[in-house]
């Protein structure tokens, strides 16, 4: 029998199986569908903006003891966020899709034979070791606006807006969802040195529609990278950073920017007699697009390789349909198929399905607010009037955003008393109550922290 099924293969339900698999416990996913990894921008963003605070958050360290204590983040405490992130950062490292922070000067390996080595900004707890601890770095929006990020794919880190060299942003004509003039319009008007440029994708393919993943896709192939980046190096000038739309491969995409970093580079040093000097300094970084994310997806196949290679299965299409407990035990739940409901028992399971944006949570016309799986207490208001308040960007947030499933410390939902409501039950991620993950920028954070947190919970029970 497994030791643990997890409900859900977002972020959340994911890392927590890395997790309790690396303990040693035998763990299954099942999902109705695909997460909210598709659909965000592939960064780790950990706390971005304080309640009722419009100046984004500098260093997460420093603006915990200012959330409520109710608050995930409150019950799960810096040491174990810091693990947290540690964990997360050795398995991205090990798989060759390092995540970094612009504030630790890291020269992480691009891969690593050993998933048990450390990456060099990190010490053997998981603690993160740089001289400004917990601080965020401001990275590119599609449209130009600060992005406050804590952990961000190696691509994306020399996008940082707190870097005073200019950026010329280049974008592909013929690929929807990137418009370089208006994200360089807007830096400039923030007060950064932007201008925007474009190449061309009619050398590369004869469509005349290319969404972001059919371009990646195409520059997984070593002749469009050639010569994407022959294109690319003759609109930049020098000393210019160079942004270009989060399409530089899917499995090439290591590769690819590698190329078009030192095609950009080489073209430099040999036309320094003409410009300002050699291009040594200069970088390539991606900025995200409109989902769907192809950072997002790179991540996604990422903790499903190293799942695999754990020996822990994910299986999509598997909606929850019934639910058997006997003394706050769950026994078994079932699942929609074709013909009869498929029974899965487990020691433990957990609760990763998201918030009311991800479908863990659903309201009806009658104002009714349900976990979808359980039927767990929910701290939601349960008057629809109550939902929303009357401005659509009302500073306090949205009352039904911050509804959703109490915790105790070990992460296992509670029922009105305040008493767990199931002995072998735990929650993790965005369907957690006290919480606005969008609103705040940490809807990234709370998924890894927490995930990481209940399975070494149920870890620890065993």
């Amino acid at each position: 029998m497994l030791d643990l099924l997890i409900i859900g293969a977002g972020l959340t339900g994911l890392f927590a199986a890395y997790t309790a698999a690396r303990a040693g416990l035998r763990v299954r996913v099942i999902a109705k569908g695909m997460g909210a990894t598709h659909w965000h921008a592939g960064t780790i963003d950990l706390l971005g903006y304080l309640p009722d605070v419009e100046e984004p958050v500098t260093n997460w360290m420093h603006a915990l003891p200012a959330l409520p204590s109710s608050h995930p983040y409150r019950l799960l405490g810096e040491e174990t966020i810091t693990k947290a992130l540690g964990s997360f950062q050795r398995l991205t490292v090990a798989a060759g899709l390092p995540y970094e922070r612009a504030h630790a000067n890291m020269n992480l390996p691009v891969a690593s034979a050993s998933e048990e080595q450390t990456p060099h900004n990190l010490e053997p707890d998981g603690y993160v070791r740089d001289a400004t601890p917990g601080q965020n770095c401001q990275l590119i929006s599609p449209v130009g606006a600060a992005r406050p990020v804590y952990l961000a794919p190696a691509a994306q880190l020399a996008g940082n807006l707190e870097d005073e060299q200019p950026l010329v942003i280049v974008g592909l004509e013929g690929m929807p969802d990137f418009y370089p003039a208006l994200i360089a319009e807007n830096l400039q008007k923030q007060g950064h040195r932007a201008r925007s440029a474009t190449v061309a994708l009619s050398p590369l393919t004869r469509r005349s529609d290319n969404s972001p993943l059919q371009v990646a896709r195409m520059l997984d192939q070593p002749a469009a990278q050639a010569q994407l980046a022959k294109m690319v190096v003759d609109v930049v000038e020098a000393g210019e950073r160079v942004g270009l739309p989060a399409v530089l491969g899917l499995s090439a995409h290591t590769r690819l920017l590698t190329q078009l970093h030192e095609t950009i580079v080489d073209r430099g040093s040999r036309t320094s007699q003409s410009h300002d000097g050699p291009r040594a300094g200069l970088a390539v970084f991606e900025i995200p697009t409109l989902p769907p994310s192809v950072p997002g997806m790179r991540l996604d196949t990422t903790l499903r390789a190293q799942l695999a290679r754990l020996g822990v299965r994910v299986e999509i299409g598997m909606e929850v349909c019934g639910v058997g407990a006997t003394n706050r035990r769950i026994e078994w739940i079932e699942t929609e198929t074709g013909s009869r409901p498929l029974r899965h028992r487990a020691h433990n399971y957990m609760l990763a399905t998201g918030g009311i944006l991800g479908g863990g949570i659903r309201g009806d016309r009658c104002g009714r607010v349900e976990e979808t799986v359980f039927n767990l207490p929910l701290s939601a208001p349960q008057t629809r009037s109550q939902w929303l308040r009357p401005l659509f960007l009302d500073r306090q947030g949205h009352p039904v955003f911050q509804g959703g499933v109490s915790v105790d410390a070990r992460f296992r939902p509670l029922d009105q008393a305040g008493a767990p409501v199931y002995d072998n039950l735990w929650a993790a991620g965005a369907v957690l109550a006290h919480t606005d993950p969008i609103r705040e920028r940490s809807r990234e954070g709370i998924a890894l922290a927490t995930g990481y947190a209940a399975a070494t919970a149920v870890a620890s029970g065993l």
